[in-house]
């Protein structure tokens, strides 16, 4: 008989209230660092947008707590902190004072203006945990506009590297950087906060453990995980077992226009167990619509965290172990070197509109239908006439319509889905900074699609350029709309319209992609985005509902009554009734309404005709000859 071997040691079991304290301090400590960074970045797309994540991760680079800027951040520093613990060998690489950097794409999962700070803390000698931040700089050289062909174009490319090192700063890397950034002196600003910002993680964790002990503080962690861990599961039992799969397309990838790109998921429940396939995603592109194989693992546990446990803190790896990722390289969410990666963020919001809408048969409570899935952004650069210094000026970023759920309108006017708690950039500041007029900002009537539930709006910025400058659109969507589920419609599109000082009218694009354009003083651009897809059929909409849209100016009176089927007097605004009653009914039998084209016009009667049965397209010209209000382009 073999003699028994000593078992582990048995972990240390931690205090109920010691653990909430901790579960409260990790959080607090992440917000404090999402504080300090805000406080003391330069440019407005750190401060302003929220371009970055903050995060504590454990000894082995799993996250504990994040500060969210962008939730598709969720997995980019976890793997990044790893990586950079195996490339200097594990902890025996490391010392106190060390702060450790790359902008490594195809580690981090983003582009090159992504720069990771980490810090290892130690604890009496020993590496206990790391403090890291991810925040996007304005420009890291490379190209200013155009389309890049790979990532050699776009930019510095900074290894794994010791940026101080035990507490040193590494001069060199410091040149480097400063050398390859257009306005160095807002750059080395936003490194400074970077820093400041994981300092700050590194002090008070180490305050934390010095008050409640090393050994009290761990064993809390490893509670906190595991109870994420269990409220994940309890929630996935809740979906019906079995496999899943829905398919979208994106409009192109700026280089083959028109060219839609595939996207298609397949997602398996299993008892308390969660499975995303993404090998149905398109290839890798030409143009820079690709992002690092930690995007597409993003995507997965954005869409995972929002159906499994949306509101447990703080954010951790212990909420996605249920789930199994599976990604072949290669993909435009996995994408290799030498791919392009320049704007990574905007196929990954599909990706997860499009989980969200495999499992609305399954779970149509817990799914919204497709939002405008885009940060509608121009990317603008000149000559300020202040002091005739460069501008860089990332301009728009502009709320657009969310998708409907199964018992309540979308949201108008938010950020998609990718940047999170960022909010809509104040116009007065965009004034105060660069030669620029925001003549208008609101919401686009007609822009959500219509349905039981109808889709949030989307928005429209209107800006005026008051000198000389280079201007760039990478938008998509525009072709391929947020869709409804459950019969609801399709909403309105992103889109791009520029007029010249000459001019009386814009021009409107086809195509989001407007690359390289020189706009003079006194030219306009226009930045739309899509509103959010709708949920059941319109005819199902409450009529007061639809007559309210209609006074809010939210839905225009020829929509409600070609899309919703609803009569309202034009003088009182007072539903008929026994009218729409009627009329919808005629509706339901011709197979009424169909999914609508608003945002290309005019209207959508041609669709209407070439997709018909004679019956329904007879019926939708009697409906617009009764209009009570004229037809109108959104």
């Amino acid at each position: 008989m073999e003699p028994m071997k000593n078992p582990m040691p048995p972990q240390p079991v931690s205090d109920p209230v010691i653990t909430e304290i901790i579960r409260n301090g990790l959080v607090a400590i992440t917000e404090e660092m999402k504080t300090n960074l805000m406080r003391t970045a330069y440019n407005m797309i750190i401060y302003e947008a929220l371009d970055f994540t903050v995060g504590l991760l454990d000894a082995e680079g799993n996250t504990l707590s994040i500060g969210l800027g962008l939730p598709m951040f969720i997995r980019g520093m976890s793997d990044t902190v790893k990586a950079k613990l195996v490339h200097f060998g594990g902890v025996q690489g490391l010392q106190p004072g060390d702060v450790l950097l790359t902008n490594d794409a195809y580690l981090t999962g983003s582009h090159l203006n992504h720069l990771t700070f980490s810090v290892p803390i130690f604890c009496a000698g020993e590496l206990v945990a790391f403090s890291s931040c991810m925040a996007h700089w304005q420009d890291v050289g490379g190209t200013l506009g155009g389309m890049t062909a790979d990532i050699y174009a776009e930019g510095l490319q900074i290894p794994i590297v010791k940026f101080y090192r035990a507490g040193v700063l590494n001069e060199d890397i410091n040149a480097v950087i400063r050398m390859n950034v257009r306005v160095p002196e807002r750059a080395m600003g936003d490194l400074r906060a970077q820093i400041a910002a994981v300092k700050t993680g590194e002090k008070r964790m180490q305050e934390m453990i010095a008050k409640y002990g090393r050994d009290e503080v761990l064993a809390a962690i490893r509670t906190i995980m595991d109870q994420s861990e269990a409220a994940a599961r309890e929630n996935i039992r809740e979906i019906p077992d079995g496999t899943y799969e829905a398919e979208s397309f994106l409009d192109d990838d700026g280089v083959e226009i028109g060219k839609k790109i595939p996207i298609r998921v397949k997602v398996t429940i299993a008892g308390d167990h969660m499975t995303v396939d993404l090998s149905g995603v398109s290839d890798q592109v030409r143009g820079f619509y690709n992002s690092g194989i930690t995007a597409g693992r993003s995507c997965a546990q954005v869409a995972f965290k929002c159906l499994t446990a949306p509101l447990e803190l703080p954010v951790n790896d212990g909420c996605f172990r249920a789930l199994t990722i599976i990604l072949p390289p290669g993909k435009v969410v996995s994408a290799v070197k030498p791919a392009p990666m320049r704007w990574w963020m905007t196929y990954p919001m599909t990706i997860v509109d499009t989980i969200f809408k495999a499992l609305a048969p399954a779970i149509p409570d817990k799914v919204i239908a497709g939002h405008h899935a885009d940060l509608v952004v121009a990317k603008i650069s000149g000559r300020h006439p202040r002091d005739g210094k460069l501008f860089l000026y990332t301009g728009g970023l502009i709320g657009g319509g969310w998708g409907a759920k199964w018992s309540e309108d979308g949201m108008n006017a938010t950020i998609a889905i990718n940047d999170g708690d960022t909010h809509n950039g104040p116009s007065e500041q965009v004034e105060v900074k660069f030669p620029l007029v925001v003549e208008a900002y609101r919401l686009r009537d007609d822009s959500g699609g219509a349905g039981r539930y109808r889709g949030g709006l989307g928005t429209e910025q209107v800006v005026q350029t008051l000198v000389d400058i280079a201007y760039d659109s990478q938008i998509e969507r525009v072709d391929s709309r947020p869709w409804g589920l459950d019969g609801g419609l399709s909403a309105a599109g992103n889109q791009v319209a520029l007029q010249r000082a000459n001019e009386t009218s814009e021009t409107a694009f086809p195509t989001g992609k407007v690359l390289s354009r020189l706009l003079k003083a006194g030219d306009r651009y226009y930045l739309r985005s899509g509103g959010g897809g709708g949920f059941g059929s319109p005819l199902d909409r409450d009529p007061n509902a639809v007559a309210k849209d209609v006074r809010q100016g939210y839905v225009s009176g020829s929509a409600a009554h070609t899309l919703y089927g609803v009569v309202i007097n034009a003088a009182t605004g007072v539903v008929d009734i026994d009218g729409s009653r009627a009329l919808r009914e005629r509706m339901r039998r011709a197979g009424l309404p169909k999914d609508h084209r608003f945002s290309s016009c005019p209207i959508f009667a041609a669709e209407v005709g070439r997709t018909a049965e004679p019956e329904a397209m007879a019926l939708q010209k009697t409906i617009q000859g009764e209009g009570l209000f004229s037809l109108r382009c959104c």
